[in-house]
């Protein structure tokens, strides 16, 4: 789907654990993709670029943060995974609902029960002579 020249991977500083070490080593990830310049089709490309997500930004690059784990490996996995998972959200298609009509005997069934109802209740009455 998405090629891996397509997508620019930067080490960044992480936040988050580490200890000491979090101030020395790059183990976070910043991961850009320009949809204009990628190998998608035009209505693949145009789906993303309508896209309300936060990642996107206005001259159509997403830009993904990955710095959850301690290793820049485990970074950089988890940033391609969220851009795909993104992707595939964005173009997957909805199936479109169909209306159902209720069947002409359900009605008939709970008509029915009804007018039994109704005769039940009318039996109750007191009975004068």
């Amino acid at each position: 789907m998405i090629k891996p020249a397509e997508i620019e991977l930067s080490a960044i500083r992480s936040r988050g654990k580490g200890g000491q070490n979090v101030n020395k080593v790059s183990s976070g990830i910043h991961l850009r993709f320009d949809i204009s310049a990628s190998s998608l089709g035009a209505d693949e490309k145009e789906k993303l670029l309508k896209l309300n997500d936060f990642r996107l930004s206005k001259d159509g690059i997403i830009i993904i943060k990955a710095d959850q784990f301690r290793t820049q490996e485990k970074n950089r996995a988890n940033a391609i995974k969220r851009l795909n998972d993104l992707v595939e959200k964005a173009l997957k298609v909805t199936k479109s609902r169909k209306k159902t009509k209720v069947s002409k005997a359900k009605i008939a069934k709970r008509l029915e029960a009804k007018s039994q109802r109704g005769i039940l209740k009318q039996n109750r009455k007191t009975v004068r002579f």
